[in-house]
């Protein structure tokens, strides 16, 4: 079981900066790779940003130069940080950790942020 306790979501005006955090725990459990969806109401989840165990990044197009992912390992912390924000980032935040063995794929989820930008 892994259990994933975020924070940090708020109110930002357009422009500003927001760091969201992804706190991980669960027996051996060490986080080393994660996603980040968002949410806005009436549509579909959509990825943010991941990365993979190995470090490599992918974003969505929207997000690209913008936003990056970094995860503290000392801390077993993922983070969203999330520059020159823009009102269409308004959205609930969420992270995402996959687990893969013997037993068949989990998904774990956050239980959300809100993130608010105002123009």
């Amino acid at each position: 079981q892994v259990q994933l306790v975020e924070s940090g979501g708020g109110l930002v005006q357009a422009g500003g900066s927001l760091r969201i955090s992804c706190a991980a725990s669960g027996s051996s459990f060490r986080l080393r790779a994660m996603s980040w969806y968002r949410q806005v109401s009436g549509k579909q989840r959509e990825l943010v940003a991941s990365i993979t165990s190995g470090g490599r990044t992918n974003y969505a197009d929207s997000v690209k130069g913008r936003f990056t992912i970094p995860i503290d390992g000392a801390k077993n912390t993922g983070y969203l940080q999330m520059d020159s924000l823009k009102p269409d980032d308004t959205a609930g935040y969420y992270c995402n950790v996959r687990r893969v063995d013997d037993r068949g794929t989990f998904d774990y989820w956050g239980q959300g942020t809100l993130v608010t930008v105002s123009s």
